[in-house]
């Protein structure tokens, strides 16, 4: 086949155009992508609808029919939910950047690993968000442009659960379907009993406790719930947090009662992976519990979940049952301990690669 003029002088001028091989002659590069769940651009209306309507329209997270569901989203969910919604990361929102707390770590634990990872020059790190900005296709594409002909994607979740991990990745494939050369990608698996993991929540727990004025009696390991249905169907979500508490409280020599499991943030009528965090807090509180502390294994970064729902919503339920001192443990972030975790990670899956 021959090119024509036009076709030539682009090939010319971009000699390494998306979904292409890199110039002959230049070492291939690895991308390493960190992905989270997302987040919406703002607090206002329009973009909490548009965060919302993407999030709740993945098939992943709501499994329901799509003639049952679409009327109720774009019904009560769509017209009541974004405002609501809006209000509640108004609260949290960072605003000197203008942006969530959850884009505000995302991006400084890709900056950091890129630092880290700086004896790796033919590695390139970036971020992005399976809803929202920046949009996973965007940053695997920028990836190639870059001259990346292989990607390992690191979804942010260390229990594995279709509701997040595989629609993370699947929006990736997505994208790779739409390039003619799409790179060779590796995904770094779920890390929820991996020991650099344990080990970092273990030191953050420590050093948050000794930094209170006050011993809890009860600790709650609260994690993102998911339908029981979904649970039931095989997803492996509940096991790997049941196993990640276990570790956690082997690691930190406590008994079942001290470091409890729950599950939060249930959406809908139907009934989650129990026990629930704010029914266990209300109980706590009834049973003559005063103080407790909640940390959250399962998010690798503070956001709406935790920094609103956990630290604002069970904080005041817990209050208003009877408890008295009530504290909320950060997540690793990109702390020394989770960077260390996010590090060691991507070295192990490189490996081969670099």
């Amino acid at each position: 086949m021959t090119l024509s003029e036009p076709t030539k002088t682009r090939r010319a001028n971009n000699p390494n155009p998306a979904g292409t091989a890199p110039p002959s002659g230049k070492a291939a590069k690895v991308g390493v992508m960190l992905v989270n769940l997302g987040t919406p651009d703002g607090t206002d209306f329009k973009p909490m609808w548009r965060y919302l309507r993407e999030f709740l329209s993945d098939p992943r997270v709501i499994e329901l029919n799509r003639l049952i569901w679409y009327p109720i989203l774009y019904g009560p969910v769509l017209t009541f939910r974004p405002s609501k919604s809006g209000a509640n990361y108004a609260r949290i929102w960072n605003r000197e950047r203008n942006e969530s707390p959850l884009h505000t770590f995302t991006r400084s634990q890709s900056e950091k690993l890129a630092a880290s990872l700086h004896d790796l020059p033919n590695v390139t790190v970036d971020w992005a968000m399976r809803y929202g900005n920046p949009s996973t296709g965007s940053v695997a594409r920028k990836l190639v442009e870059r001259g990346c002909d292989r990607i390992l994607t690191f979804p942010l979740y260390p229990q594995y659960s279709a509701t997040t991990t595989a629609t993370a990745n699947d929006q990736l494939f997505r994208a790779l379907m739409k390039m003619r050369r799409s790179p060779a990608v590796r995904t770094v698996p779920p890390y929820y009993d991996e020991p650099v993991y344990i080990d970092a929540l273990a030191a953050s727990v420590t050093r948050h406790l000794a930094s209170l004025d006050f011993e809890p009696e009860r600790i709650l390991a609260s994690y993102h719930g998911i339908p029981k249905p979904y649970s039931d169907k095989g997803d492996p979500y509940r096991r790997h947090c049941l196993e990640t508490t276990r570790l956690l409280r082997e690691k930190l020599g406590w008994s079942e009662e001290k470091l409890m499991t729950t599950f939060q943030s249930r959406f809908g009528a139907q009934e989650w992976l129990q026990p629930y965090t704010d029914k266990t807090v209300e109980k706590l509180a009834h049973e003559g519990v005063k103080r407790i502390a909640v940390i959250n294994p399962g998010f690798s970064s503070d956001c709406i979940e935790t920094l609103d729902e956990i630290e604002r919503e069970v904080r005041d339920e817990f209050l208003a049952a009877g408890g008295e001192k009530f504290s909320h443990i950060p997540c690793l972030n990109d702390s020394a301990e989770g960077m260390g975790v996010i590090e060691a990670l991507a070295r192990r899956e490189l490996s081969g690669w670099v």
